[in-house]
């Protein structure tokens, strides 16, 4: 836990009320089994609607947890899953152009099913397991929007629509390219790689 502000919101002569910023451990856990990913759908009151995405979360009661813990925690209190294997991919911002809100991720495979304890906030999450092409869908018909989850899938296999994927490539994650754009990009799309592990650790 670290303190990034503090300003005295009260003070008389015999108490001061200081309001601190902190930063504490966040972390998204990309539960995936060989066949295709687990994520959790919730609504998200900020916006009014019900989304899919991976599990994620921080221990507000334990700012000063270890980030595995927590990320092995997270997964097992919203999927029940437990992972033998947990791979760091790395650290992201969530949106660092206002806030220095960031998170730990990881890759968790070798999974096993227990049971869920969600938490009251969490009573309306639903679990569910989609192979990667449905995964894929899932993104192009917008029913993911969760940033961290777009960072993660579209840079390792590019913004575009069906009709923009590489030669020979099953599935793309897309949204169509402005006219403008298709020329300068389009030599750049046999490079895109298809969505699997292996290329989520590598652009993580």
């Amino acid at each position: 836990m670290r303190k990034t502000a503090s300003r005295i919101v009260y003070e008389n002569r015999w108490m001061t009320v200081r309001e601190d910023e902190i930063e504490r451990a966040d972390g998204l856990v990309i539960p995936f089994d060989g066949a295709g990913f687990y994520l959790v759908e919730q609504h998200r009151y900020a916006v009014g609607a019900r989304f899919h995405e991976f599990p994620q979360g921080s221990w507000e009661a334990y700012p000063d947890a270890d980030p595995l813990a927590l990320a092995r925690g997270e997964l097992k209190e919203e999927t029940g899953l437990q992972a033998d294997s947990m791979e760091h991919l790395g650290h992201l911002y969530e949106a660092y152009g206002f806030s220095t809100q960031g998170f730990d991720v990881y890759l968790a495979t070798e999974l096993s099913q227990g049971t869920p304890a969600p938490t009251i906030e969490e009573e309306n999450l639903r679990v569910e397991h989609v192979t990667v092409p449905d995964f894929e869908q899932l993104v192009r018909d917008g029913h993911i929007k969760d940033a961290p989850a777009w960072r993660l899938t579209a840079s390792c296999n590019c913004v575009r629509s069906p009709s923009e994927k590489a030669p020979g490539q099953t599935s793309g994650i897309g949204a169509a390219l402005p006219d403008s754009s298709q020329t300068s990009t389009r030599r750049d799309l046999a490079a895109c790689s298809p969505l699997t592990p292996d290329t989520i650790r590598d652009h993580g």
